[in-house]
């Protein structure tokens, strides 16, 4: 997420509950940072930026062009947006 986000920044995130489902706040995740956990890569978490919600699924895109995200998955399954960042503490 490189320019917002460096290596070494410390993130502070709120976890979500996906058992009531994300659908019923979907759209108010719209632009805010996530992390994301892919089913077929679990243990592996990912930062990145949602630009749109459609039918309980999510659009995601790093801000480096060069990023892996929906621009190369299409779009994400609920279960695999696991917390929304609230705060970074920046690296010195």
């Amino acid at each position: 997420m490189l320019p917002t986000y460096r290596d070494g920044d410390w993130l502070f995130v709120s976890w979500l509950d996906s058992a009531p489902g994300l659908e019923a706040v979907g759209n108010s995740l719209v632009s805010k940072v996530v992390v994301v956990e892919r089913e077929e890569r679990p243990g592996i978490f990912l930062v990145k930026r949602v630009q749109k919600f459609h039918a309980g699924n999510f659009w995601v895109q790093g801000e480096n062009e060069e990023s892996t995200d929906s621009r190369t998955w299409g779009y994400l399954s609920e279960p695999e947006i696991i917390a929304n960042v609230i705060i970074r503490i920046k690296k010195n």
